[in-house]
């Protein structure tokens, strides 16, 4: 029997790729926002869809495409939902596939649930830090029901790596100077590396089921880009440490903004 809120945001995920699915299947219109990232139909349907199915819990959303509410209101939330709609849009505009539904719950100021569901593949991952628990699902359809999900379900289990060869997450858009640094010390320790690259929040999830090692991210993620995956990786024991603070990241905070960090066993 899964968590009933984990339950809601599988339901508003599964709804929510639906509809993003949609878009992709015909012509997707582009606007830009002030910071010049990009908005399609699909991030506000999604939007509004998953809404509908968490304001349903009575716990406050924090989403990218909400409106933010004032830090003096939000600091007295001790829980809160994390939501972005579309993670990824880049990739979604490049139909690469490689974008998530990303929803998580937060309570003072730790992840405690994560869903990421990746539409093009109908793949869903979800995690329960509070229970060390994390599964993944490859589904026939959006329409799956919480029962079918729970049939589907493995459960996640990160690399025991005990060789010389590190597989590092690299993003396809994201591969800066300072990530760069970071290799090399792998490869001045005298490691093989081996560059595995992933958009959206889908780079949580390749450390979380094992299929790479550590997830360097240095450049700049919001709040709603990295509750979700942080949830699933605490789940099976994996470390999503603030290169700031050298402790792990927290959410809900008065600027939204994540620092850089890494994630690792």
């Amino acid at each position: 029997m899964l968590n009933k809120h984990i339950e809601l945001a599988i339901s508003a995920s599964l709804e929510a790729g639906k509809a993003i699915m949609d878009i992709y299947d015909s012509v997707i219109e582009v606007e830009y926002k002030d910071d010049k990232s990009p908005l399609t139909e699909a991030d506000k349907r999604a939007n509004t869809v998953i809404n509908s199915y968490l304001k349903t819990a009575s716990i406050p959303i924090i989403s990218e495409e909400n409106k933010q509410t004032d830090y003096e209101l939000r600091k007295t939330w001790n829980k809160c939902w994390l939501v972005d709609p579309v993670d990824g849009t880049k990739e979604f505009i490049k139909r690469n596939g490689e974008f998530t539904v990303n929803i998580a719950l937060v309570e003072n100021g730790l992840p405690k649930l994560g869903v990421i569901y990746v539409p093009a593949i109908k793949t869903l991952y979800y995690g329960n830090a509070e229970e060390k628990k994390a599964f993944k699902a490859i589904l026939s359809s959006h329409d799956s029901t919480i029962n079918e999900v729970l049939n589907l379900s493995k459960p996640l289990r990160p690399k025991n790596n005990t060789s010389n060869k590190v597989e590092v997450v690299g993003s396809r858009s994201h591969m800066n100077e300072d990530t760069l640094d970071f290799i090399d010390a792998l490869k001045n320790e005298g490691k093989d590396v081996e560059i595995v690259s992933k958009g959206s929040s889908l780079k949580f999830c390749l450390v979380a089921e094992g299929n790479a090692d550590v997830y360097p991210r240095y450049a700049p993620t919001m709040e709603w880009d990295t509750a979700a995956g942080h949830a699933i990786c605490n789940a099976v024991g994996i470390k999503v440490i603030s290169k700031a603070t050298n402790a792990p990241l927290t959410y809900n905070k008065e600027n939204l903004l994540n620092s850089y960090f890494l994630v690792s066993k």
